[in-house]
């Protein structure tokens, strides 16, 4: 059996534009169905009601907007984290992101070794970014 741990990321309103921004910055294919696919009228008919993201790198994001009568909360006790060895790769997301973003520790090489930095993008979701060094051969 084959099992995937992805993000599921809520948005208030703006699913589509988050998940069309993370598709520029980490690449992919963006699946995208609204309420008004699934027969809802009105006003939210329009919002996101599920996105995947699918990455050449085997990252799987996926998120929607808050539905009719959910309510919405900004996500607390959960960041996304990103790690790895592509240093140029990473560090280009890292930059994408942090356009707009709140940065709470700005990329830099930490006292492990390894280049780490956390922010929170313009729409609200926290990540955490660690790259280390490739292996020597």
């Amino acid at each position: 059996m084959t099992a995937n741990l992805c993000p599921y990321l809520n948005f208030d309103g703006d699913a589509r534009e988050a998940m069309e921004t993370y598709q520029r910055v980490l690449g992919g294919e963006l699946t995208i169905s609204t309420f008004a696919e699934f027969g809802m009228d009105g006003p939210d008919a329009q919002k996101i009601m599920h996105g995947q993201l699918d990455t050449p790198d085997g990252l799987l994001l996926m998120g929607s907007d808050a539905g009719p009568g959910m309510g919405f909360e900004k996500a607390a006790g959960m960041t996304v984290c990103i790690s790895g060895t592509d240093t140029e790769k990473l560090r280009g997301w890292w930059a994408a992101l942090a356009e707009g973003a709140e940065v709470s520790v700005p990329l830099a090489v930490q006292m492990w070794g390894d280049e780490y930095g956390a922010l929170t993008d313009r729409f609200g979701t926290p990540w955490m970014f660690n790259i280390g060094q490739a292996p020597q051969d």
